[in-house]
């Protein structure tokens, strides 16, 4: 796969996160700062830009992407999100190339440095809920097809987000209403969600 090709399905990403941000700040509004849905669509508009003027390789590009989110204002999801990209872009090769085994390696970096800034595990209602099964997901794929990969990786992140409905929230403001919580997806694990959807898409 090319930067350029990778670039596409940032994009593709970047949009569905966008298209997203009225039904992400509905779900916010019910136990959150309802900002969920708007800080969104400004991370999603950074990384497009950067995908978009990134001169250079991969690492470049995702290197671009994360300082880009850096300089957002917004909620919680800013500097959770640079990370996670601060972290892909470490393991990034520097040219214009990647393929499967280099995916595998850009998205385990990725949550290795997202996973050690938050502590967050797969039923604590956080975006760890979609993007731990989608990297678990990217890790066990077998195949050459990059687009098999994220399609792997979308199927499990949703389903991820979508168990996110039973759980309590044991993070930030939602942590306060307790089981009243249960019934509503978590709104970071969607918008991870919706992302991984995009990339499935070129």
């Amino acid at each position: 796969m090319t930067k350029e090709e990778l670039a596409a399905r940032l994009k593709s990403a970047c949009a569905a996160v966008a298209d997203a941000e009225a039904e992400l700040t509905e779900i916010d509004s019910r136990f959150g700062d309802a900002d969920h849905g708007l800080t969104m669509a400004k991370i999603a508009g950074a990384i497009a830009g950067a995908a978009d003027r990134a001169e250079g390789g991969v690492q470049a590009m995702l290197d671009d992407a994360a300082c880009a989110v850096m300089t957002l204002n917004g909620g919680s999801a800013v500097p959770l999100w640079n990370t996670w990209l601060d972290g892909m872009q470490e393991a990034a090769p520097e040219d214009g190339e990647i393929d499967v085994p280099g995916l595998q390696a850009v998205f385990a970096k990725g949550l290795e440095e997202l996973g050690d800034m938050s502590g967050a595990q797969v039923g604590d209602k956080t975006m760890m809920d979609a993007l731990i099964p989608a990297s678990e997901a990217i890790a066990a794929y077998e195949g050459a097809d990059e687009g098999g990969l994220f399609a792997a990786a979308a199927q499990a992140a949703m389903e991820g987000a979508e168990a996110t409905r039973q759980f309590v929230s044991k993070f930030g403001r939602a942590k306060s209403y307790g089981e009243k919580t249960i019934g509503t997806p978590d709104a970071g694990a969607m918008s991870m969600a919706y992302f991984f959807q995009g990339l499935a898409r070129p």
